[in-house]
């Protein structure tokens, strides 16, 4: 079985839009419908999740960015969260497949290390690996409600994840554990120089729990790209703030033209 991978809009502007941890494609709903006038949406069901979690691929950023290319045509990659290392990593290594690289509340690198002192305690990480075996419900439930933290309106936003999450089938065990080892393990900083030839754009929620705004600059910084910053938003912009993003994400696709 091959990835689920939809199309939205009409636009001359391709994008490859690529989800969360535990999520899938359709959560993307709001800013899909900000953008479909402008840009033609590629909406990946990553491996394991949605309506992709039995199609057998693993979810390693690279194979996983191979297949999405295959499926698509040249066009901007967009990352949100988790989502953005398989962006980044396609950037990378498929340069004359991605056209431009947006990064929406995600980097290079997910926990903390002695030179980042941006990312998450790598603790919260190994704890969601511990507590899948034992409770997989709650610990999503959980982990919906880090993702929310800072928003404006957290339990609004709370509500539509929750309605989301499962409303394509219940992710895979095996897929949500790889996941979470690749937000463990992954570290792509060292790279980031190589895409200074490439645009890029960053957009961080200034009052996100989980990807410090302060890691987006940096990056960003680092491959010459723009960054953002949403002043009221949390780790899930495109559901709190869909119209801020399309307002700052629309010119910078703009001008790539």
């Amino acid at each position: 079985m091959s990835l689920h991978i939809e199309v939205h809009g009409s636009g001359p502007m391709p994008l490859v839009m690529i989800h969360g941890w535990a999520m899938h494609g359709g959560i993307f709903a709001p800013l899909v419908e900000a953008l479909r006038e402008r840009c033609t949406i590629y909406l990946v069901d990553l491996p394991g999740h949605g309506y992709s979690r039995h199609c057998g691929l693993p979810l390693d950023p690279s194979p996983c960015a191979r297949a999405i290319a295959d499926a698509t045509p040249p066009a901007v990659w967009m990352g949100w969260s988790l989502g953005g290392l398989v962006a980044l990593n396609a950037a990378l290594e498929l340069p004359q497949h991605v056209r431009a690289l947006a990064m929406l509340c995600a980097t290079p690198r997910f926990v903390v290390a002695e030179d980042w002192p941006h990312g998450r305690d790598a603790s919260l990480v190994q704890q969601l690996a511990a507590d899948l075996e034992t409770d997989y419900h709650a610990t999503i439930e959980r982990f919906l409600a880090l993702e929310v933290m800072g928003s404006p309106d957290p339990l609004g936003d709370l509500r539509k994840l929750r309605a989301e999450v499962f409303s394509r089938g219940e992710p895979d065990l095996r897929i949500l554990q790889e996941g979470i080892r690749i937000l463990d393990q992954t570290d792509l900083r060292a790279s980031l120089p190589q895409l200074k030839a490439k645009p890029s754009w960053w957009s961080a929620g200034r009052l996100d729990r989980l990807v410090h705004p302060a890691a987006m600059q940096t990056s960003a910084d680092a491959c010459g790209g723009e960054c953002h910053v949403i002043a009221r938003a949390g780790h899930a912009p495109f559901l709190s703030h869909p119209d801020a993003v399309a307002q700052i994400l629309l010119p910078w696709l703009e001008s790539l033209r």
